[in-house]
């Protein structure tokens, strides 16, 4: 701190001016603060720092001469309460014959006036004594004081830390909280029994959080106190993706116009919450322009410092601060310490001046003489040292809520405890070096401050006191609630408590039925930049704005957010799929071509259509077998390209239904073997067209002989038996299988045959196109024959037929999605099937059924034609 070099510098002067001193074997007092304190004498003295005073004025300086002493005013009769309470402790201990018996406690009190400069000059004053003058140059003796109560405040502890720190002088603060100090490398001597304002700081972010409140304001003082607690309350409430709506710092000089901007940037943020760290000294002035600005809808979050502050309970401010909310430090309870204060007398002793004023402020008289003198504008009467204390009624003689007084008593019996154990140390076992006890007639601080590490006792109120390896107290609050009394004034009442848990979370406890909240509602308020996201939904942030804000997005299809303001969605896995809300993965619809769904219907109808029609074809033919139309180019042939055709129809249903291993194995083989039997059956009865024609010219008489009926069945068995072969090979080697498929429709799992071999699978649809290929070729080179009744035409436009089904049949199937690809296989090859029934059998049957008088040798031969 900036404090420190000047300390140093001006210890370093001290001490080459007593270098002369030194050399005639005396220490002298070099000066003497004038300061207002408190004194009892004792075989060890304790010291304590307490600011009675609210204010310093300061002397004009002339640089000609040295300063006049700085005056303090505006006393505080419940500060004084607390140094009291030290007095109170140190007797109470004197008189325990179990606690340090036969020896005396006494103290030495300071007031600081709220001011560093004289804080530290009282730390110098009970650190360095108040003997004139000593001989004894071995340093031998007790120290002025083993330790110091105080300072109350941060700012001064920090530097009076600094350097009586070097010294290892134990100083235990009863108020100090700024959580710098627990930095164990700086302040190896600094103790405190208020927790640390990292403690307070989390129990304050554990009511904003129960309370749903992510969008707070913060004000804080210019001090260390509330540098530190702001820095610690943006950090912890960052942990928690809570965020800190404005900042604002109170001003030192109480600057109207910087007052004005604080409550112009509290009126028009959308927080209605609003955190305050900050003394009581600090805030009236922010606290009056609320109340002169009329500002009534904020929810107040008081830090321990200023919770229980009377300054704040008149009715005045009832409607703007009433149902605050406060973090304070647990009460407790000292008997007897009621009637040591209404014992108190004042005495002629200058180092007890203290009581002086405070026995002025109290009845409004003066010691001086003559009767009554005058004070500024103001006249006093004479003080007696007779006054009745129990006559009056304020914060001195109130004790139903001690609370920093209660941690001036656990801070003296700590260092009683600590000064005790070290009493009690048997020689040969102690902790220093060469298992040695300390000389209580000899003592080094840093000896004390050993044992002050180790204290651990219960008092009499019941609460427990140590000191973890920081020097901190237990962590525990009160939860306190600023409610209207009957008179119209402030009432404090505890609704809560936080205490530490597991690891470093704090565990809040509220009774939330007897919160008074300051709203037409009277309800808690609504504090947030945003709405939480509902389940399904997930946050995204607004660019420039902190992390409460945001807007919210719904979860794309197949991911869910299942927890209100999710960050990210999450995705289902593979066999789910987000239901319409997006809060629930939900299995996923597995899809397949049913025979219930009605395109499965509708293709089924369409298959068992085929398979009656080429039936009835069948028994047509079969009861027309004799007739010529029947018998040209072998009625075998049309026969098996019937029967052909009648498996194609059928195996489209193999395609149809719940994909199984055997359903899924038979459908290409047979799909492939049938469309095989028939197009090899077609190419052979082109083959046999051209035969003819060609047998009828004397230069091919004998073509007819290589296709007679033998070959003929024999070539389609061939061909047909290449096809099975191939089906045999790819079904042993990699035969298809059931497959859920997740990837072409995100949404569903459909259910589909994998083929297994995609070489297999091709050479099995090359194979088909191969003779599809052939056949059509053949069948366009006979097209114009000059038979009556050529069937190579209908030939050439059935395969057109069916090679056109099959081309727009890829990209079809590509394109379409899940059961759909499956539709558009069947579809093709009922369509292709359809395509070769009608083109080839159609003709035929018209001839039969409705002109049976073309059905004749002569008539099929052409030669009626030419008779005529």
């Amino acid at each position: 701190m900036w404090i420190t070099p000047y300390i140093s510098l001006y210890l370093s002067f001290n001490c080459i001016s007593a270098a002369s001193i030194l050399r005639s074997g005396t220490c002298q007092l070099q000066g003497r603060f004038k300061l207002n304190g408190m004194y009892q004498d004792g075989d060890v003295i304790l010291g304590g720092l307490f600011h009675v005073h609210f204010f310093t004025v300061f002397p004009e300086l002339s640089f000609r001469t040295e300063p006049a002493p700085l005056y303090c005013e505006k006393f505080n009769v419940e500060i004084f309460q607390q140094a009291q309470t030290m007095a109170f402790a140190v007797n109470e201990i004197n008189k325990n014959p179990n606690l340090l018996p036969n020896i005396t406690l006494g103290y030495h009190l300071y007031d600081n006036c709220v001011r560093l400069g004289i804080a530290f000059r009282a730390a110098i004053s009970l650190a360095s004594g108040t003997k004139e003058s000593f001989s004894s140059l071995n340093c031998t003796g007790p120290p002025p004081v083993i330790g110091i109560v105080g300072d109350p405040s941060s700012t001064p502890s920090i530097a009076i830390s600094n350097v009586l720190g070097l010294f290892r002088v134990p100083i235990v603060s009863h108020y100090a909280t700024c959580s710098c100090l627990s930095d164990r490398k700086k302040y190896p001597s600094f103790f405190r029994t208020i927790p640390s304002d990292a403690f307070q700081v989390r129990a304050m972010v554990q009511i904003l959080r129960h309370f749903g409140w992510a969008w707070v304001g913060l004000v804080y003082s210019d001090d260390d106190y509330g540098i530190y607690a702001a820095q610690s309350f943006q950090q912890e409430m960052q942990l928690f993706g809570h965020c800190v709506a404005f900042s604002e710092i109170l001003p030192h000089d109480n600057n109207h116009r910087d007052i004005q901007h604080i409550t112009g940037v509290i009126q028009a943020s959308t927080a209605r919450v609003v955190v305050v760290f900050s003394t009581s000294s600090f805030l009236i002035p922010l606290m009056d322009e609320i109340v002169l600005q009329n500002m009534t809808d904020r929810q107040w979050i008081a830090s321990e410092a200023w919770s229980t502050s009377p300054v704040y309970h008149t009715p005045r401010f009832m409607s703007f601060l009433g149902g605050t909310l406060g973090i304070a430090i647990r009460r407790g309870e000292i008997e007897g310490l009621h009637d040591f204060l209404l014992r108190l007398r004042p005495s002629n002793d200058q180092r007890n001046n203290i009581v002086k004023i405070f026995w002025e402020n109290m009845f409004r008289c003066s010691f001086g003489n003559g009767g009554r003198v005058i004070d500024g504008k103001q006249m006093k009467k004479v003080c007696t040292g007779q006054e009745d204390l129990s006559t009056t009624n304020t914060p001195y003689t109130d004790v139903s809520g001690l609370r920093a007084a209660y941690n001036v008593y656990k801070a003296v019996y700590a260092l009683a405890h600590a000064l005790h154990n070290l009493m009690q140390c048997d020689e040969g076992r102690g902790p220093f070096s060469g298992n040695r006890c300390a000389d209580i007639i000899n003592l080094k601080p840093w000896q004390l401050v050993h044992y002050l590490q180790k204290v651990n006792f219960t008092t009499g109120f019941g609460d427990h006191v140590s000191f973890d390896k920081n020097g901190d107290a237990l962590p525990i609050y009160d939860v306190l609630n600023w409610q209207p009394s009957s008179d119209g004034s402030i009432r404090i009442y505890t609704v809560g408590v936080v205490n530490k848990g597991v690891a470093t979370e704090m565990v809040l406890t509220l009774d939330e039925d007897a919160i008074f909240w300051n709203f037409e509602t009277k309800n808690p308020p609504r504090s947030v930049c945003s709405e939480s996201c509902p389940p399904g939904t997930r946050q995204a942030r607004r660019k420039g704005l902190p992390v409460c804000c945001f807007d919210c997005l719904p979860c794309r299809d197949g991911e869910i957010s299942n927890t209100t303001d999710a960050i990210e969605c999450i995705v289902c896995p593979d066999e789910f799929w987000s239901n319409p809300d997006k809060d629930q993965c939900v299995p996923k619809e597995v899809e397949f071509l049913s025979f219930d769904d009605p395109l499965g219907i509708s293709l089924t109808t369409a298959s068992l259509l085929g398979t009656c029609i080429c039936a009835l074809v069948m028994v047509i033919f079969a009861h027309h077998r004799n007739t010529p139309i029947v018998r040209a180019n072998n009625s075998e042939l049309s026969f098996l390209l019937l029967l052909s055709l009648k498996m194609c129809f059928l195996c489209g249903l193999l395609f149809i239904g719940r994909p199984q291993l055997w359903t899924c194995q038979l459908r290409h083989a047979v799909f492939g073997i049938s469309f095989v039997l028939c197009i090899s059956s077609i190419l052979v009865k082109t083959m046999v067209v051209i035969a003819v024609f060609k047998s009828s010219r004397p230069e091919g008489k004998g073509a007819m002989k290589w296709f007679g009926a033998v070959q003929q069945r024999c070539t389609v068995l061939i061909l047909t038996a290449l096809q099975v072969v191939i089906c045999a090979v790819w079904l042993s080697t990699a035969s298809p299988t059931p497959h859920k498929n997740n990837q072409s429709i995100r949404s569903k799992i459909v259910y589909e045959c994998s083929i297994g071999s995609v070489a297999g699978f091709s050479m099995l649809l090359a194979y088909i196109g191969l003779l599809a290929a052939v056949s059509f070729l053949l069948a366009f080179l006979a097209r114009n024959l000059p038979d009556n009744f050529n069937e190579a035409k209908f030939i050439t436009f059935s395969m057109l037929i069916f090679c056109a089904v099959w081309i727009a049949f890829v990209p079809a199937y590509v394109s379409s999605p899940g059961k759909y690809a499956v539709a558009v296989e069947i579809f093709a090859i009922l369509a292709s099937s359809f395509g070769l029934l009608v083109s080839i059998f159609a003709p035929k049957c018209f001839i039969i059924l409705l002109h049976p008088e073309r059905n004749t040798k002569n008539a099929i031969m052409g030669r009626e034609t030419l008779n005529k």
